[in-house]
């Protein structure tokens, strides 16, 4: 096995611990990360081969942490695979393919999917393609992706608490704890763009 490891950044602790059992058992060297902001530290102190990263993560998601690959010379050839679960519209894809992505996972992983996808980018020439992309065109991408995410999770908690209305009383807890998921969700959307907003403001225009 080549020398180097694989960074895996995910902030779903089960997901994660998957993941790496998968890598370590097929002999990968793995590193995980639970979201871009500590992946970043890490790919400071060595670079990885390949990094796998979700993309709705506290701190700094995947979007942000592509981007910053990505505008860094010491690291914009790494190939990078999103694990897409919440992002899985075609908009969503084309953004991400424009800021740098390399390839799309789709949850729940098929394995045997994701384990020839690693071997094709560890053993291909490095062909990841560097967009020509200012920090105003990708904040504003950026937050169109959200603000649409933002909407659907809004009319998605609309609709459960409906019907949290209607089932009865022995599915009602499994039914809350999968309302509240979605409500933290929408709480980390709301959050981001906040965050993303006042980075906007600041950004120079062109």
């Amino acid at each position: 096995m080549e020398s180097g490891y694989i960074l895996i950044v995910e902030d779903v602790p089960d997901i994660l611990r998957l993941l790496e059992e998968t890598l370590k058992f097929k002999g990968y060297r793995a590193v995980t990360a639970y979201n871009g902001q500590e992946a970043l530290e890490k790919i400071q102190q060595e670079r990885p081969r390949l990094i796998i990263t979700d993309i709705m993560m506290p701190k700094l998601d995947g979007f942000g942490l592509v981007h910053r690959l990505r505008i860094n010379p010491e690291t914009r050839e790494i190939p990078v695979i999103f694990l897409t679960a919440t992002y899985v519209a075609m908009e969503d894809k084309a953004f991400a393919l424009n800021i740098g992505v390399t390839r799309f996972i789709e949850k729940p992983v098929n394995f045997e999917h994701f384990l020839r996808t690693i071997h094709e980018l560890l053993t291909a020439k490095p062909q990841v393609s560097v967009p020509q992309m200012s920090e105003a065109e990708f904040y504003e991408g950026y937050r169109q992706r959200l603000t649409k995410k933002l909407e659907q999770k809004k009319t998605q908690i609309a609709r459960d608490e409906r019907l949290l209305q209607t089932i009865s009383e022995e599915e009602k807890p499994t039914f809350r704890a999968s309302l509240q998921m979605t409500m933290n969700e929408r709480d980390e959307l709301e959050r981001l763009l906040l965050e993303l907003q006042t980075r906007i403001e600041n950004t120079p225009k062109e």
